[in-house]
């Protein structure tokens, strides 16, 4: 199992005509060598970092990257949903009436579902991850629904049955409170600490379906895993997603835990945590019956302690929940971190999709961990930020098939 390659040396071999890759470059890399000479002593240097090293395609392997086009939701595009082809030229863009709370995918009708964000004045609808709307559009962007819930974040599915998953959160009962351990002390949101619940609900709106976190795992066994966390949440679920047996899959990265839990008796019957886990987000189901996971690693309790913390990385972990191990991991050690948000997703030709969100990369592997196509989300802002403070943040990305888009084409 390989190592992937790291961010410089992805990008020597970009620079190389020996690498076999198929470059898009920036204007000034197309000029002659006197001409970047001079342009690099010119006043006015670009000050924000990311910008710097290059955003768009930074370049691809036609003969090993999977065919199709990627989808994502800038978090900074203001409710725009963006599709590229593999030369990260853009193809179709939805224009959402909200913007994203926080991404958008396409279902296996081919139409849009699309996490809304509408912020309130409770604690978590203060929030980034705040969300509080669901809908589903067509390829032209003409709604089919819209639900709201004001206390949803971060993630909403649309289950089989045609109902609506949705990740919320509330106030935990001061009793169960007041068992929380890890974070900074006194960092609860007046004395309250927030925690996850799941609701299935009609497209109508109709709350068919309930289930709570703190009823089905014990907060003092599962701790805050990081110490520089607040207390004003417990777990901070990021995923929701239906299995094919119709069970679910929970994320929640302030416990570093995932679970699944059992429709026919509402059970959690399956669980990992830390380690591998730290922070995770973005579980995801294989064909194989394998999970795919983006492991952030903020903070990682089996090499990191309060007074010497180790360098953090992430990685994306293959994991066989029969017995818990991974199978197959994705990793290039400091030069691959995002401590947020991000995903991962397994290709039709073996490789894996990943988006490291925080950087706003996104990027596809080999088994190997050889980088073959990578592109960087050229969509800043808020503008109200200084140049230099402007972010790239994307939640997740996904890769189509061109029949997947066609699929989605007809379906409007």
């Amino acid at each position: 199992m390989r190592v992937g390659i790291s961010r410089r040396e992805w990008l020597r071999l970009a620079s190389s005509t020996a690498a076999g890759l198929a470059l898009t470059h920036q204007p000034a890399l197309a000029a002659t060598a006197d001409q970047q000479r001079a342009s690099l002593t010119q006043p006015g240097i670009e000050p924000n970092t990311i910008k710097r090293r290059g955003t768009g395609l930074r370049g691809y392997d036609p003969q090993r990257v999977s065919p199709g086009y990627t989808l994502f939701s800038p978090l900074q595009g203001g409710g725009m949903v963006v599709l590229i082809d593999l030369e990260g030229a853009v193809t179709h863009t939805w224009n959402m009436p909200y913007p994203p709370g926080l991404y958008g995918y396409l279902t296996d009708k081919g139409t849009l579902f699309y996490n809304g964000k509408i912020p309130n004045d409770t604690f978590m609808g203060k929030l980034a991850f705040q969300g509080g709307v669901a809908l589903e559009v067509d390829w032209n962007g003409e709604a089919l629904w819209e639900v709201r819930q004001p206390d949803h974040h971060h993630d909403g599915r649309l289950l089989r049955n045609g109902n609506v998953l949705l990740s919320c959160a509330t106030a935990l009962p001061a009793d169960v409170a007041d068992q929380v351990k890890g974070g900074i002390s006194g960092t609860e949101d007046n004395g309250t600490i927030y925690a996850d619940y799941i609701v299935e609900m009609t497209t109508g709106g109709e709350k068919v379906w309930e289930w709570h976190v703190w009823d089905h795992l014990d907060t003092a066994s599962h701790p805050i895993t990081q110490p520089s966390d607040t207390r004003a949440e417990w777990a901070h679920g990021n995923t929701v997603i239906e299995l094919p047996d119709g069970n679910i899959l929970l994320s929640m990265r302030d416990i570093s835990t995932i679970v699944r839990i059992n429709r026919q008796t509402d059970e959690i019957d399956w669980e990992l945590g830390p380690p591998p886990l730290s922070g995770a987000h973005a579980v995801n189901p294989l064909a194989n019956g394998n999970l795919l996971i983006f492991d952030n690693g903020p903070y990682r309790v089996d090499q990191t302690t309060v007074t010497s913390a180790e360098t953090p990385f992430s990685q994306v972990l293959e994991v066989d929940p029969t017995t818990n191990a991974v199978v197959w991991k994705y990793q290039e050690g400091a030069n691959f971190f995002s401590a947020l948000i991000s995903n991962a997703q397994r290709l039709p030709n073996g490789n894996t999709l990943v988006n490291e969100g925080q950087f706003g990369r996104i990027f596809e592997v080999t088994r190997d961990g050889d980088v073959v196509w990578e592109y960087v989300n050229p969509y800043f802002g808020p503008n109200t930020a200084q140049p230099k403070a402007q972010t790239n943040n994307v939640f997740r990305a996904y890769r189509y098939t061109a029949d997947e888009i066609a699929r989605a084409r007809a379906a409007s």
